[in-house]
């Protein structure tokens, strides 16, 4: 039993693997069997502290990763979980968009939040499971993924994005042709069974409920070509890459709640992203033109600070210059 609690996989043992996804399957069945067993709209206040104990734990966990793996992991592990958090800002204005163009009732978004994370713990296992395999036999794809990191940045800090126009959706488009899909929810339910409109027998059909989980896992599996070449910039130890990308996403799922009503403070928060994408695909090329194995991974981790602190402050700053110039009375 010890032998195969040790066998390597994706370079590390058995048991740090097992002890993460059991840790993962308990805080599911708790937040869905203990906190959320009913529909209920979640309060600002219950999501600042819901997010603040997944925060605390994700730090936790790195501090596990930094006993068992090592000072330099451990770095590895606090980077990467600040960049995919970061980067996943960016993917709740998507979320909060397609809530509100398919009319999703605050009491139900949490239901498709929680079983989309699941999709998401599945689907980044393969992402970055496959990613890791190819690293290790063709390091080369390191300064592909840098490469492209550097057009993305450059192309969102420089050209920008569009606010996504939902009904205009590709997929949503084919959904709703190529699927029966109720006219309006009904009730927390992601299938029904109904009448077929000719036939009058009893068929299955999908919800707005349901087409919203779908659209939710394919934006995150498109938000996930950004972050998981991001964060194989900064290790290539799928462990770390692994545990870092889903506890920071458990996270920020929980944050969703209070971050959806204010997210216009941080309008410019995507610019800071930009550059931090920049940088994060600039390091492996710094790291050869100055002769070093790698770029130290405490600077890697104060310049992510930096970058993000900075985009902060400044939206901050800025909104609510914007905010008081617009108020009535103020002169302008």
């Amino acid at each position: 039993m010890d032998f195969a609690l040790t066998t390597l996989f994706l370079g590390q043992p058995l048991w740090l693997w097992f002890t993460f996804l059991g840790l993962v399957a308990v805080l599911l069945v708790f937040d869905l069997g203990v906190l959320h067993r009913g529909d209920k709209e979640i309060g600002v206040q219950e999501s600042l502290l819901l997010s603040g104990f997944y925060i605390a734990l994700g730090l936790g966990f790195g501090g596990f990763v930094w006993l068992n793996l090592g000072p330099q992991s451990g770095i590895e592990y606090l980077t990467g979980f600040v960049v995919e958090k970061s980067l996943a800002i960016d993917n709740i204005f998507v979320i909060a968009t397609i809530f509100g163009a398919l009319s999703v009732p605050r009491a139900y978004q949490h239901r498709v939040l929680f079983w989309g994370i699941l999709g998401v713990i599945v689907l980044r296992a393969i992402m970055i499971g496959f990613g890791a395999s190819l690293v290790s036999q063709y390091g080369w794809l390191l300064y592909v993924f840098a490469a492209f990191l550097l057009f993305t940045g450059a192309r969102m800090l420089f050209v920008g994005d569009h606010e996504p126009d939902i009904e205009k959706n590709k997929l949503l488009i084919f959904i709703r042709k190529r699927f029966r899909v109720t006219p309006q929810l009904e009730g927390h339910s992601f299938f029904v069974r109904k009448p077929h409109p000719v036939s009058g027998k009893m068929v299955l059909w999908i919800t707005p409920l349901f087409v919203a989980l779908v659209m939710v896992e394919v934006a995150d599996v498109i938000f996930a070509v950004d972050s998981v070449p991001a964060i194989f910039a900064i290790t290539t130890d799928a462990y770390v890459i692994y545990t870092s990308n889903i506890f920071a996403i458990l996270g920020l799922r929980a944050l969703y709640f209070a971050l959806a009503a204010v997210l216009h403070r941080f309008a410019y928060l995507k610019q800071a992203l930009a550059i931090l994408l920049i940088f994060i695909g600039s390091k492996i090329f710094i790291a050869d033109l100055l002769g070093w194995q790698k770029f130290p991974a405490e600077w890697s981790l104060g310049i992510t600070f930096a970058i993000l602190a900075a985009g902060v402050f400044y939206s901050l700053w800025r909104s609510g210059k914007d905010e008081k110039s617009a108020a009535p009375g103020s002169g302008h």
